[in-house]
Order: structure tokens, then C-alpha cells, then sequence
């Protein structure tokens, strides 16, 4: 198995960082690529942080209401 990160993306080129304000899917979900993960608050704005692989959410690394900079590892997706 491989284990794809899980970046926080930059939608704006403003962006430096992000709050997780609610998790869509649960560790051990099956995700598929491009699914919605997370919703994300930046720069005032709710994103949605979507699968970057279809696999298994392995591991939440920033729990719900954290903030953290852009290209911060979020997750861990397990592909087969």
C-alpha cells in the first residue's frame, strides 16, 4: 500500500493559511479522487479540500479548527 499526503492546497494567491472547520469523512473511509474531504476556511472564504487519490483515509493529522499554513500535511490517504 501506498500512502498519499494530503496537502492543504492555495486557492488565492493571498493565501497563507487555512482553518479545518469540519471533517466530511471519517479515518477508515473510503475516499475516491477528487471526493470532498474537509471544508476549509481561507481568506474568509469556505474551500472545499478534495481527495488527491482514491484509496482509504489512513490518518487526520490536523484535527477540526486547527489553522495551519498552506502545503501543510492534513491527512493520509492509503492507496491499494
Amino acid at each position: 500500500m501506498a500512502k498519499i499526503e494530503v496537502l492543504l492546497p492555495q486557492w488565492g494567491m493571498g493565501m497563507s493559511e487555512g482553518t479545518i472547520t469540519t471533517w466530511l469523512k471519517n479515518v477508515g473511509d473510503s475516499v475516491t479522487e477528487d471526493e470532498p474531504l474537509a471544508e476549509v476556511e481561507a481568506e474568509k472564504v469556505e474551500e472545499t479540500l478534495e481527495a488527491p487519490a482514491t484509496g482509504t483515509l489512513a490518518e487526520i493529522v490536523v484535527p477540526e479548527g486547527e489553522t495551519v499554513e498552506v502545503r501543510t500535511l492534513v491527512a493520509y490517504i492509503e492507496t491499494a
